[in-house]
């Protein structure tokens, strides 16, 4: 796991963070600068999976418009992503033929919770203000400001998002 952030000021946008890729390299989220994201907690064990459709088509379409999807391999519920970030990264393409960024596992619950989803749980809480995250594919719209705009819940689908990000594009 990455460290996030190496002054101690607060984060004021996403690109205040660092991330490790599913390749083991560091990257900073400013290299996403000027784009709308849908940072999203991934998993290839879970009910939710087929998403993984859905969030690649999301990424094709508009990724020449200035859009990204950004996922995090999670294994803290149900143990639904198991694998090593090799395992991930193949099941990924041979599987689902993801060509969006992917990045090493990462929590998002408890104390071991990457800086990142402190921050994007900060900015947008759940249901009742809760702050954790209650399953895979929880979902977080960016916009190219880097702000975190909405939240959504694993059963919302890729394709249901879709206005929201073209609103962000125009």
């Amino acid at each position: 796991m990455s460290p996030s952030r190496t002054d101690a000021a607060p984060a004021v946008s996403v690109y205040d963070f660092s991330v490790t890729t599913i390749d083991g390299s560091e990257q900073t989220l400013a290299a996403y600068r000027d784009q709308v994201l849908l940072i999203v907690n991934v998993a290839s064990k879970c009910g939710f999976t087929p998403q993984y459709t859905g969030l690649e088509a999301l990424h094709r379409k508009l990724h020449g418009r200035g859009f990204s999807v950004l996922g995090f391999p999670c294994n803290q519920f149900g143990q639904q992503e198991p694998g090593n970030e090799d395992e991930i990264k193949s099941f990924c393409s041979l599987t689902y033929d993801v060509t969006f960024p992917m990045f090493a596992k990462v929590d998002v619950n408890g104390p071991g919770t990457h800086p990142l989803f402190q921050y994007l749980k900060q900015q947008q809480p759940g249901l009742l203000g809760s702050q954790g995250i209650k399953w895979n594919f929880t979902k977080f719209l960016v916009d190219q400001h880097g702000l975190v705009r909405k939240r959504y819940g694993s059963v919302d689908k890729p394709e249901s998002i879709e206005p929201e990000i073209e609103a962000l594009l125009v």
